[in-house]
C-alpha cells in the first residue's frame, strides 16, 4: 500500500507540473459510470481469458479439478495483492505519463508509445531477457494487452475500465488456472500433452485478437452516449 501511495504522489506532482491539473484527470473518482466500466472489464476479460485457458486444457486432454487446500481466505489474500499489482501497473503505464503524454503527442501516439513500454517491462517480470524467441512472445503479447488498456483509458477517460480488464485477466490466469504460479491455486491442472504448433498459434492469436472486440464495441457506445448527452 505504501507504493501504491508514493506512486499516487508522484502522479498528482507530475500531474501539476506538466498540466496544471490533478488527480481527478486520471478518472480515478468513483461514479456510477467508472463503476460500470470496472464490471464490464472485469467480466470481458474474465470470460475471455477463461474460455481460451479452459480449450488449451480441453484440447490438450488435461485433467482438471478443483484444489480442496485453496480457502476462501487463500482467495481473498491473492485478490488483493493482485489488484494491488494491477493498479500498481496501471498507474505506472495508464496513469499520468500516460495522460500527459495524450495532451503533447495525442491519443494514437502516446497509447502505442504506453503499449511498448508495457511489453519491455513485461521482459524483466516474466523474466524473459535473454531468450529472444520468449521476448518477441511476451512483448507481443503484453504489448496488445497494453495498447487495449492504453485506449480504454485514453477513450473512457477513466482508469477503472482498464483496470477491470487487466484485474480480469489475470485474475483467471494466476488464481483461477494457476498460470505462472509457484503452487496451485483455485484448479489443480495435471497431465494431458502438448497442444501442436497450430494450437499453439491458434491460442497465440486468439489472446491478442478477441478482447479487442468487445472493449472496440463498448468504448464505441460510451463515446456514443457521452455525445448524446
Amino acid at each position: 500500500m505504501a507504493g501504491l501511495f508514493v506512486e499516487l504522489l508522484l502522479s498528482w506532482i507530475l500531474l501539476w507540473f506538466f498540466d496544471k491539473s490533478h488527480l481527478n484527470a486520471l478518472g480515478i473518482l468513483p461514479s456510477s459510470q467508472r463503476f460500470f466500466d470496472l464490471i464490464f472489464g472485469l467480466i470481458c476479460s474474465f470470460l475471455v481469458a477463461g474460455f481460451g485457458l479452459y480449450m488449451v486444457v480441453y484440447i490438450s486432454k488435461s485433467s482438471m479439478g478443483i484444489n480442496p487446500n485453496f480457502t476462501s481466505s487463500h482467495f481473498f489474500d491473492r485478490l488483493l495483492w493482485m489488484f494491488n499489482s494491477v493498479v500498481y501497473e496501471e498507474l505506472i503505464f495508464r496513469g499520468a505519463l500516460l495522460y500527459i503524454a495524450i495532451s503533447k503527442l495525442g491519443i494514437y501516439k502516446a497509447c502505442l508509445i504506453s503499449s511498448v513500454a508495457f511489453g519491455i517491462y513485461h521482459w524483466f517480470t516474466f523474466g524473459a531477457w535473454g531468450n529472444i524467441l520468449q521476448m518477441a512472445y511476451v512483448f507481443i503479447l503484453t504489448g496488445f494487452a497494453g495498447a487495449i488498456f492504453a485506449f480504454s483509458f485514453a477513450y473512457s477517460r477513466s482508469m477503472w475500465l482498464a483496470i477491470g480488464l487487466h484485474l480480469g485477466w489475470n485474475v483467471v490466469s494466476n488464481i483461477v488456472f494457476s498460470q505462472g504460479q509457484s503452487e496451485d491455486q483455485l484448479l489443480i491442472i495435471r497431465g494431458g500433452q502438448k497442444i501442436g504448433n497450430m494450437w499453439s498459434w491458434v491460442y497465440f492469436l486468439y489472446q491478442i485478437a478477441i478482447l479487442p472486440i468487445p472493449v472496440f464495441y463498448y468504448l464505441k457506445q460510451s463515446i456514443k452516449k457521452r455525445h448524446d448527452d
